[in-house]
């Protein structure tokens, strides 16, 4: 099993075509399930000790992925059973169902394990699991009341259409799944979205989700990825690429003999209405390591190392400034939008959190000759892009586009996408992060990074992935005002 941080993130169709690209080198679609299975077996294995496995297999390849490892945990001295969902219905399938040697059980008679594998259906699933009918020894859900010729599979089981009161496919995979000590995903739980993250059906939450070959949007798109706990790529010999990665640790270097306040970077923060949010991002600039922040407007208190300023154009024009925030706090009035009009003409790098998001319009964004870089959270993304369906990948690489700005689109499942298509998924935030502030903490270490003079994707990563650690570190029940300071423990762990 491999971690899976700076690991590129494939979409359903990807996957199919970098799987392609190996069968045309002669590999056999036979070759990769056998491989992908003997992984899945051996990651099984070192998880189960002694315990039996369950593992559900569907009439897909991901079903064939899953009799291929019932085979090899067999050989391995495992004890094993299969239960199905139907008979196979590829070729490859058909060949991996072949090869095991033992009885296949029907979903609803299945017995629960101490450890349970659900290989019914991994990616490229488009429609919910059957909910009102049931896998029974005469039917599919895959194929209501079609009839399969018994002597014609291995197992010998035919199906036809559910009677009253049987119980659905999701509920016998619940039930499977509540009995079991241990529950693994073979490269998603059945029912997700591959590509969007949503939930068609609503799966049981696994305790982990061995992902083949490449990660996939849905286990880090909500509401998918709160079903996938924790994340593991297994190798399958399939060569992978794309512009989406996982986001990853920066590497951060440390100031050295001849750093100074300003080598180390200049942070401005223009304060507004609620000066305490302008607060929380110049402590974590200062936390995050910026040499030297200063706050343009009216605050008091400490810490003392910040520079407070009146906000005036002399202080604004300060060409050492590496990066300039605006939004946390500022609000919506006269005063807000003359500074903000002040700051988008400074020829500052820029940082745009907050109400200053609510006061732009997209045109108007790309317009500007500096860096930029958004941080809004899905509210603030639905008023300056408008609402849609379409997945939040999808719509990130879009405003990045029509803004030629990286977006930093906030939530539990933070994208990070860039006008050239390049991608950066966080892996799951904590949801203590659901508390005032944490935002403007977010866009002041954001900050710090891009007056360092990291280039504005990677400053933006860099500041996502500190603001996250941070959270971790804190455990539950934190503060934005906690989680500012915790900014040092992450990057001086780097």
């Amino acid at each position: 099993m491999i971690g899976i941080e700076g690991r590129p993130i494939l979409t359903a169709a990807e996957m199919r075509s970098a799987e392609d690209a190996v069968i045309a080198t002669g590999v056999s679609v036979e070759t990769l399930m056998d491989r992908a299975g003997t992984a899945i077996a051996h990651a099984v294995r070192r998880l189960a000790g002694t315990n039996e496995v369950l593992i559900l297999c569907g009439p897909g390849n991901n079903g064939g992925d899953g009799y291929v490892a019932a085979r090899v945990l067999a050989e391995l001295g495992v004890p094993v059973r299969v239960a199905a969902l139907s008979e196979p219905k590829t070729d490859a399938a058909k060949s991996a169902r072949a090869g095991w040697r033992g009885s296949v059980e029907t979903l609803p008679e299945a017995k629960p394990a101490p450890i349970l594998v659900d290989a019914l259906f991994g990616t490229g699933l488009t429609q919910p699991l059957d909910a009102s009918t049931t896998p029974t020894p005469n039917r599919s859900p895959a194929d209501a009341g079609a009839q399969l010729n018994p002597e014609g599979s291995p197992s010998g089981l035919s199906w036809a259409p559910a009677s009253a009161g049987e119980r659905s496919v999701v509920e016998c995979l619940h039930s499977l799944a509540n009995a079991a000590q241990l529950r693994i995903a073979v490269d998603l739980p059945s029912g997700l979205a591959t590509d969007s993250g949503k939930a068609l059906s609503t799966p049981p939450v696994f305790d982990l989700t061995l992902a083949l070959g490449a990660v996939k949007p849905a286990h880090f798109l909500q509401p998918a990825a709160r079903y996938c706990g924790q994340i593991r790529l297994l190798d399958i010999g399939v060569p992978t690429l794309s512009q989406a990665e996982v986001l990853k640790a920066p590497s951060l270097p440390a100031p050295g003999p001849d750093s100074h306040k300003y080598t180390r970077g200049m942070v401005a923060i223009i304060a507004g209405t609620m000066s305490g949010a302008a607060d929380l991002a110049a402590l974590a600039a200062m936390r995050a390591g910026a040499g030297y922040v200063t706050l343009l407007g009216d605050s008091q208190g400490p810490p003392h190392a910040l520079v407070r300023t009146p906000f005036c154009d002399h202080a604004l024009a300060n060409d050492r400034i590496g990066a300039l925030v605006i939004g946390p706090g500022l609000g919506r009035d006269d005063t807000a939008k003359a500074r903000l009009d002040a700051a988008l003409t400074s020829g500052h790098p820029l940082i745009i959190d907050g109400d200053a998001l609510r006061l732009l319009d997209p045109e108007r964004i790309k317009a500007l000759k500096a860096p930029v870089i958004l941080t809004p959270h899905a509210g603030e993304f639905d008023a300056l892009f408008g609402k849609s369906d379409t997945d939040k990948i999808t719509r990130a690489r879009d405003a990045a586009t029509r803004t030629n700005a990286i977006v930093v689109f906030k939530g539990a499942d933070t994208v990070i996408a860039a006008p050239d298509g390049r991608v950066r998924i966080a892996q799951g935030a904590s949801d203590w992060l659901s508390t005032a502030g944490t935002g403007d903490v977010l866009a002041g270490a954001i900050g710090a990074m891009l007056a360092a003079k990291l280039e504005p994707l990677e400053a933006a990563a860099a500041g996502v992935w500190l603001h996250g650690d941070a959270a971790r570190r804190l455990g539950a029940a934190f503060i934005a005002d906690d989680l500012a300071e915790a900014l040092r423990s992450a990057r001086a762990l780097l």
